[in-house]
């Protein structure tokens, strides 16, 4: 509870309704005439066009022609296309759109285009490579670029890429991989494709970037997936989104793209694979649907962002609604959001001490169990025992998202070892200049990593730049089995064993990117701890101990100070946690063993401060 003691200074505004969210969600919108599965698609999110596909096995003829256009409230059926065909590459908008290649309904690829002028489908020259479950790329039916697909002489999962300038098609150059179903949007001259399959039933989560010459390999998706043709908004590669797909069940993920990284956004509110996107949106703005989800569907739905209008919420603002007459605050009492504990999905192998790294919705567990160099990955719901790390142990430092990953110092008793992971494989780069297990990690991603103190209670620390590890200023006190989180730039630390010349087990100290500063301690001091959280302002260390026991306590660092949260169900020390997202994470309790987790989420709701 806030007194107005507490909030004394801070602005407040008089508003006759709270503020909105600035974060961009999906609401339904109308359905469409038609079923269509492995459809192609163009448009934008207020003008969108869907055409070709197959509907359910019932259907008769099951394969299509049939074309719709959404206008931003209604869905109207319009001239189909003069060949059946699925699995087909679409580009442009709804006044000028091109159907590439595909499967005819006798299953052989087809080398066949079509382009739309608004009103009619024409036939023009076909494509030198005749694939199906292709992607493509294009703001209009005389400028595009197909991709990806399955197809050739003989057959394959091929890379061959082609330019369309109108008239007729040119070999240009080819991807890095082959894959099947990836999602994609952008030009003929700056395209992105995502995701995929490179044998038609594994997934990846590889992303590549063109230029207008040649294709870059780019950061990687946060969830590997395939089965998402046609699932792309955006008209370059600097600023997009793809969604939804299929791993072991179909997907309602979404991930927004901005030239560097992307970033998971709220997800769709039904899943589904192989349906539709407007590919001429954008990452604020686009629709989706159709496809297959538990039938095949004819929903669709639409991602906005609030308008321009509207009065948008800050964490940390504070507010008087006029008309219910309350104080308000956003997320946060004192900039705290509320965090609670719940059960999450058991371990297949139980263990502690472990190097683990990404989000709560995909997670790496490795070592730290029996055998040490096991290692399990987590989707939000359930483990999975994936590839070992060549060379296990425990306590090791990493940091990095579940498909590109980075594991350091973490076999005993103290090692230099540093190895990457992409999601599938391990690779063992360039060590560490000093060895040790036991230290402090931060970073986020894993180019750019933060690794402090560890051994025999030592204050060395350490950046890596994506090649090598860099010796840096040291801690002002050496100590281990210390936790924390941020980046390589902005990052806090607390808590350990050891010490010189202090043994405070409630020390803290950030990093500025050039030097560590004594900051704020914890509220309950104790080694052992586990935390994480890539932004500087939002990290949460918890469990804990042994002194004067092992602990329960959850502590949420805000940039300037550590608060108590919500304390975990079963006490646990040198469990295993995150390394992304801004206060969430997943644990392994050391007591009881059995590879039990929890779960922390925060929600950054609106909430009434009472005052006194």
């Amino acid at each position: 509870m806030a007194t107005l003691k507490q909030i004394k200074g801070t602005a407040i505004q008089f508003l006759a309704e709270d503020p909105v969210q600035y974060v961009g969600t999906w609401s339904s919108i109308a359905n469409a005439n038609t079923t269509h599965e492995e459809c192609g698609s163009a448009g934008t999110a207020s003008a969108s066009i869907v055409f070709g596909g197959q509907g359910s096995p019932a259907e008769s003829p099951r394969t299509k022609n049939q074309t719709e256009t959404f206008d931003g409230s209604s869905w109207t059926e319009v001239g189909d296309l003069n060949t059946v065909k699925k699995n087909q590459a679409g580009a442009g908008t709804t006044t000028s759109a091109l159907s590439s290649s595909g499967q005819d309904p006798g299953n052989t690829n087809s080398p066949l285009v079509e382009q739309w002028n608004g009103s009619a489908w024409t036939e023009v020259a076909e494509v030198n490579t005749a694939r199906r479950q292709l992607a493509g790329a294009g703001a209009s039916g005389t400028a595009a670029l197909i991709f990806f697909g399955f197809g050739g002489s003989p057959e394959t999962f091929t890379n061959a890429c082609e330019s369309w300038n109108g008239s007729a098609w040119t070999e240009v150059g080819d991807t890095n991989t082959g894959r099947v179903r990836a999602g994609s949007f952008g030009s003929y001259t700056s395209a992105i494709g995502a995701g995929g399959s490179p044998d038609g039933s594994s997934s990846t989560a590889n992303s590549e970037s063109w230029n207008g010459t040649a294709w870059t390999e780019t950061s990687n998706l946060n969830a590997a997936r395939k089965d998402m043709s046609s699932h792309g908004s955006g008209a370059s590669n600097t600023d997009g989104m793809v969604f939804a797909g299929y791993t072991t069940t179909n997907l309602a993920n979404t991930e927004t793209w901005n030239g560097s990284a992307w970033t998971e956004v709220n997800d769709l509110s039904t899943a589904f694979r192989n349906g539709f996107g407007s590919q001429q949106g954008s990452s604020t703005s686009a629709t989706a649907g159709l496809g297959f989800s538990t039938t095949y569907g004819l929903q669709a739905e639409e991602f906005s962002f609030p308008p321009s209008t509207a009065t948008i919420v800050q964490e940390g603002d504070m507010w008087f609604n006029s008309s219910s007459s309350t104080l308000k605050g956003y997320g946060t009492a004192a900039g705290i959001p509320a965090g609670v504990w719940s059960a999450g999905g058991t371990m297949n192998t139980s263990r502690e001490q472990g190097a683990d790294f990404g989000s709560l919705t995909a997670g790496v567990a490795a070592g730290g169990g029996g055998p040490p160099t096991d290692v399990e990955e987590y989707n939000g719901t359930s483990w999975t025992e994936v590839n070992n790390i060549p060379a296990g142990g425990a306590a090791g430092g990493a940091t990095g998202s579940q498909t590109a990953g980075i594991a350091f110092g973490y076999i005993n008793p103290n090692s230099a070892d540093t190895t990457t992971y992409n999601g599938t494989t391990w690779t063992e780069v360039n060590n560490l200049n000093t060895g040790r297990n036991v230290g402090g990690s931060a970073g986020g991603v894993q180019t750019a990593a933060l690794y402090a103190g560890g051994g025999s209670s030592i204050a060395n620390t350490e950046t890596w730049d994506g090649t090598t590890w860099t010796e840096v200023n040291d801690l002002n006190d050496g100590r281990y089995f210390l936790k924390g989180g941020g980046t390589t730039t902005a990052a806090v630390l607390a808590g350990g064993y050891g010490g010189s010349p202090t043994t405070n087990p409630a020390q803290s100290e950030q990093w500025n990117g050039t030097s560590w500063t004594e900051g704020n301690n914890l509220n309950s001091g104790r080694a052992f701890l586990t935390g994480g959280g890539s932004e500087y302002t939002s990290v949460i260390v918890f469990g804990g101990g042994p002194m004067p026991g092992v602990s329960t306590k959850t502590e949420f660092w805000n940039g300037t100070s550590w608060s108590e949260m919500n304390d975990m169900a079963t006490a646990s020390e040198t469990s295993h946690g995150t390394t992304q997202g801004a206060g969430v994470g997943t644990y392994r309790a050391r007591t009881p063993a059995g590879g039990a987790t929890e779960e922390w989420t925060v929600t950054a709701a609106v909430s009434t401060v009472t005052t006194s």
